[in-house]
């Protein structure tokens, strides 16, 4: 079964987290991640994954009345954004739930564990069945 993981982080408080991250905490975010992701390699549970940049990055697109892309700089709701994901393909739920908690895992600020909140998301074989 294939599972999206999420995490989110508040769109209007992702500068302010972003740089309570001394050079070394973000060595050791990366680290982490990175070990995370060769681990999911390893054991064929990998399908593609990706940290993603800031709100200031984001574009947010609408199709215009005449099918034209109408486009405006940052997400479209205010809330949280997505930070990064992962798309696993695992035997079980447990499986993906225990990968979402060692993503969550991820040393923050000082190094201690974010214990940030991360979603999983099943994805469907059949979208009509979701």
């Amino acid at each position: 079964m294939k599972y999206m993981i999420q995490m989110n982080v508040p769109a209007d408080e992702w500068d302010a987290i972003m740089s309570s991250y001394s050079k070394e905490d973000m060595e050791a975010m990366f680290a982490h991640m990175g070990a995370l992701n060769d681990d999911l390699t390893a054991a064929g549970d990998w399908v593609e994954g990706q940290g993603l940049g800031g709100p200031s990055l984001v574009k947010t697109v609408r199709a215009g009345s005449d099918g034209r892309p109408q486009v405006t700089d940052g997400p479209a709701q205010a809330g949280r954004i997505l930070a990064g994901y992962w798309v696993v393909d695992v035997k079980s739920e447990d499986r993906a739930l225990e990968i979402a908690a060692r993503a969550s895992a991820c040393p923050g600020p000082g190094g201690k564990p974010g214990s940030d909140p991360v979603e999983v998301h099943p994805i469907p074989e059949d979208p009509t069945q979701a």
